[in-house]
């Protein structure tokens, strides 16, 4: 099976930066969609962004768009979530997970886990 380790978090200010990386081993990179995933104290997770290992298709949620970049080095299985412009609203655990199917967020395409890394941005 695949496995996933997350990265990166942090304590940051209101406008600062993070890059969050998530290592995948275990199968084939090439073959799969590696989405980010956020969850906030009383909230439902939410998709962020997700990358196409095959060609570096990328997709963004809404409320990231401009301020966080996705990126992939497969010669390392590693993906990134470069987080710009972070807001107290981005406060939240993130994770990143492996798709064999299509590139989006929809969370039940997601089969595999990673075990989450904290971002605390502060106002």
């Amino acid at each position: 099976e695949v496995h996933l380790v997350e990265s990166g978090g942090g304590l940051v200010q209101a406008g600062g930066s993070l890059r969050l990386s998530c290592v995948v081993s275990g199968s084939t990179f090439d073959d799969y969609v590696i989405g980010w995933f956020r969850q906030a104290p009383g909230k439902e997770r939410e998709g962020v962004s997700c990358i196409k290992s095959s060609g570096g298709t990328t997709y963004y949620a809404d409320s990231v768009k401009g301020r966080f970049t996705i990126s992939s080095d497969n010669a390392k299985n590693t993906v990134y979530l470069q987080m710009n412009s972070l807001k107290p609203e981005d406060t939240a655990v993130y994770a990143c997970a492996a798709s064999k199917y299509e590139l989006g967020l929809i969370q039940t395409w997601y089969d595999d886990w990673g075990q989450g890394t904290q971002v605390t941005v502060s106002s």
